[in-house]
């Protein structure tokens, strides 16, 4: 078996897994301002962009060749309804019609979800306590109607009620928005991986846990059930979040269903590995190759990364 390890020339030529730019999608937070950009301190390189910042890392983006951005939204103000989700003078309305005009050989992809924009910080509607579902459905379609007529080439709905991936395709085909492609959330895990996103995003709850909607983390065959769900519903791409501690989904879901699957390499992981690195316990640079390597390995098509930029530059 050594024979094809005795140099990097043969082990390039026999190389199973492959990462490549034009599968990665590179996350954004917008914030309102003007040349803003605040370096979130949990994710140490990865900053808090005003719209102006935000269009010139969507141009470096496009220039690195990588298939597109993610963008979230810090509003100006934040209500019960989650009102700028979908508003159309919105934070993430108004960040993709300026990149609309600045770039154009990069996807641009809305997450839709009402988390960052309620004051509660759940990712619906909240009424006596519990997060409503049926409710928050007509909310998310409109977000994503909204991000569709800004610009969206695709928007991806993280929100974890039943039906949304229905209620979106549904809204947008009736606006003759049919070739706009759904990316689901679909396998999305209540899991502690994303301390670092809601300090960015100001998203963490204000009461309670988001338990009741998101996925409980020992569960496998369920994660197999939501995806068929999404696909049923018209997802053209579903996704499992977070990555590196669900490879077991990854790979469960390649072996049991042919559409894209794109996989998230979430905050917590980036935050584990820049703090790591800094302590000098690990190989920066080695590790972040071998980490979005298994999460390919695994059998995502796409990956979701805040590495994507650094990655494209070494790839």
């Amino acid at each position: 078996m050594r024979r094809l390890r005795r140099s990097e020339r043969f082990r390039k030529l026999v190389r199973e897994t492959r990462l490549t730019p034009e599968t990665m999608i590179y996350p954004i937070f917008v914030c309102p301002g003007t040349n803003v950009r605040n370096e979130i301190g949990s994710m140490p390189g990865q900053y808090n962009l005003s719209i102006d910042n935000a269009v010139k890392v969507a141009r470096e983006a496009e220039k690195a060749g990588i298939a597109g951005v993610l963008l979230f939204g810090i509003p100006r103000e934040k209500d019960e309804l989650g009102s700028e989700a979908y508003a159309a003078d919105g934070i993430v309305q108004d960040a993709l019609r300026a990149m609309r005009e600045n770039v154009r050989d990069l996807l641009l992809i809305s997450d839709v979800c009402l988390c960052e924009y309620t004051s509660h910080g759940h990712c619906g509607l909240v009424r006596h306590g519990d997060v409503e579902n049926d409710s928050t459905l007509r909310l998310l379609a409109e977000s994503a109607l909204s991000h569709v007529r800004a610009g969206a080439d695709m928007v991806a709905p993280s929100d974890m009620m039943d039906g949304r991936v229905l209620a979106i395709r549904r809204q947008l085909d009736s606006e003759g928005y049919d070739g706009i492609p759904i990316m689901a959330y679909s396998a999305k895990y209540a899991s502690g991986f994303y301390g670092p996103f809601r300090e960015a995003a100001g998203s963490t709850p204000q009461f309670g846990d988001r338990r009741s909607y998101q996925m409980d983390p020992p569960n496998a065959r369920e994660a197999m059930r939501e995806i068929e769900l999404d696909i049923a519903e018209g997802a053209d791409i579903v996704m499992v979040k977070p990555a590196l501690a669900y490879l077991d989904i990854i790979a469960r879901a390649r072996e049991s269903f042919d559409v894209p699957l794109a996989a998230y390499q979430v905050s917590g992981e980036y935050a584990m590995i820049e703090a790591a690195s800094r302590a000098g316990w690990i190989e920066r640079d080695r590790i972040i190759m071998e980490a979005t390597t298994a999460i390919k390995r695994a059998g995502a098509d796409i990956i979701i990364t805040y590495y994507a930029l650094e990655l494209a530059g070494r790839l």
